[in-house]
């Protein structure tokens, strides 16, 4: 076995302490139990709007983690998507049904995402089953879309080989011509919108000494619990 590459910094003792004026300050209070007597999803509003307001890039972006059956034996998969809606029922995102998370997700339904802002010393986990939303909400949002994303999502074949960059570009530009007279773009018979249902919802605040704060809120039908967990 090599010896690993050199870094400019040692991994190992790269950290901030939560609560370090100079590194993430955390002067809020302690994440409480009563934070989310309404519920899950005001609060993981909240986190979201004051990481827009701070001037977070992508505040709405989450880690999306799958399941992949296709190997012998099941594998997660993550990557970061945008969160593109968000009720007491879930989250909402949106992609290519034919892509590889589309095509987990038809496989397997359950999915975990997280949402993380470091320099707020905060992250959201929300676990469950997901389903696909109706073509009716997929419009709506279909339709706020820029027109160049719309072009996009007819262009590519998401997840799946291309030669290279200039065959992507050229089917872009093949695409582009293609709807060149058409005002409205209609939305690709493969591209939608997922709710992500949570049957579990973490909020976790850094703390000094790695003693970080952690609430979960578990959903069942109509019964909800809320646990503390050590760090």
């Amino acid at each position: 076995m090599r010896d690993p590459e050199p870094l400019a910094g040692d991994l190992a003792a790269m950290r901030v302490d939560y609560g370090d004026p100079l590194a993430v300050p955390t002067t809020e209070a302690d994440l409480d139990e009563s934070w989310v007597a309404g519920g899950w999803e005001p609060l993981l509003r909240n986190w979201i709007d004051q990481a827009r307001s701070l001037g977070v890039a992508e505040p709405n972006a989450m880690v999306l983690a799958t399941v992949s059956l296709t190997g012998p034996a099941p594998r997660p998969v993550a990557r970061t998507v945008l969160c593109k809606g968000l009720a007491p029922e879930g989250v909402t995102f949106y992609t290519n049904y034919d892509s590889a998370k589309g095509e987990q997700l038809a496989a397997d339904p359950y999915a975990a995402a997280t949402f993380v802002w470091p320099s707020l010393a905060r992250q959201v986990h929300v676990r469950g089953r997901t389903e696909r939303v109706p073509a009716e909400v997929t419009l709506a949002y279909w339709q706020a879309r820029p027109r160049e994303s719309r072009l996009g999502a007819w262009a590519s074949q998401q997840s799946r080989p291309v030669a290279s960059r200039a065959d992507l570009d050229r089917a872009l530009a093949e695409t582009t011509a293609r709807f060149a007279d058409v005002d409205d773009i209609p939305v690709p018979p493969h591209w939608g919108g997922y709710l992500l249902r949570p049957d579990e919802v973490e909020f976790w605040q850094g703390r000094r000494g790695r003693l970080h704060n952690r609430i979960v809120v578990r959903v069942d039908g109509a019964n909800v619990s809320v646990v503390r967990l050590q760090p």
